[in-house]
């Protein structure tokens, strides 16, 4: 299969972040060192793959690319619309950005891609249009269609194709002991803590400021309502949160509710934070915003008065979590 002249939806390139939303080539002619991977996350265990790429890339005067996929392969595959991520694009990219990737490819997943054999992916992907000359890959990495190749083909690849292979090994990832099917779990759970301790960053959500009802203004505490357009997009459990945003340069603190209002007989999901010390006009800005802890449940209280009480509760309890910090 002649992939020459294969192309991409997503392109990124750090440090400078170029990116550029429409199909072009990836047209870099210097050798690489790449790592492949859906990287959901991109919690600890990732970032030690994705570490040992850097420095392994830095060693041999390579660039260091990631090769990820969107849609999620499930989605593809399985149909799988109920399936929740740990990260949007945006916020993928955010997060990469950080460890020094020469290149980050989200490459579009396609049924047609999948069927790809193993000797055609890396052949006419790998070494042809990226010029891979080192790979670092997980133990437990398969590719090709129907997943039917794996580290040992990788190996044999290699030695055919003149590139050499690194793999992290099972004690090294054990090691961490983490995975996103367990991030994911906390975070459904309401446990941030956890989540965060298992990606080694703030669980983040990014999304638009929309107007929303007001009732946070009429208690005496407004609120910015979070629009995150991405449906794939994990929403922890209702309930709660403190939080924090880089607005303006400025890191502000503030309580995020996630939930229906149920004591105003709210009947949709909203996501609504509260800045403290923060009176500034927000509406059609994209925040990122980091959760720190969890508060509390969402409860249906017996009145107004009782909600409010119950904020005042909620913010004096934040400030101590935010003191501690």
């Amino acid at each position: 299969m002649d992939l020459s002249n294969l192309k991409y939806r997503y392109f990124y390139h750090f440090p400078c972040v170029v990116t550029v939303q429409n199909t072009i080539e990836y047209d870099e002619e210097h050798p690489t060192a790449i790592t492949i991977g859906t990287f959901d996350g991109v919690h600890i265990g990732h970032q030690k793959i994705l570490e040992r790429l850097v420095n392994d890339a830095r060693t041999h005067e390579l660039k260091a690319v990631v090769l990820t996929f969107f849609p999620h392969p499930r989605m593809v595959l399985q149909k799988d619309t109920a399936i929740k991520l740990l990260n949007t694009i945006t916020e993928k990219k955010t997060i990469l950005k950080r460890i020094g990737l020469d290149y980050l490819i989200i490459h579009p997943f396609t049924k047609d891609f999948s069927r790809l054999s193993a000797t055609e992916f890396v052949r006419d992907l790998l070494v042809n249009q990226l010029k891979t000359k080192r790979i670092i890959i997980g133990y437990d990495h398969r590719f090709g269609r129907n997943r039917t190749a794996n580290i040992d083909d990788l190996v044999a690849f290699g030695n055919t194709f003149d590139f050499d292979v690194s793999e992290i090994s099972v004690q090294e990832i054990k090691e961490v002991s983490v995975s996103s099917t367990k991030i994911r779990t906390a975070l459904e759970n309401g446990d941030v803590q956890k989540a965060n301790e298992y990606l080694g960053y703030k669980y983040m959500l990014t999304g638009t400021v929309a107007k929303g009802k007001g009732l946070g203004r009429q208690l005496n505490f407004p609120t910015a309502n979070i629009h995150i357009p991405e449906a794939y997009k994990l929403i922890p459990k209702t309930g709660a949160y403190v939080v924090q945003s880089n607005i303006n340069n400025r890191t502000v603190y503030g309580m995020m509710n996630i939930g229906f209002n149920p004591t105003v007989a709210g009947k949709t999901k909203s996501i609504e934070v509260h800045f403290f010390n923060f009176n500034e006009d927000l509406y059609d800005q994209q925040l990122q915003i980091d959760m720190i802890a969890r508060l509390r449940d969402e409860y249906k209280f017996e009145s107004i008065d009782a909600l409010k009480e119950q904020l005042s509760k909620d913010k004096a309890r934040s400030l101590s979590i935010i003191a501690s910090l």
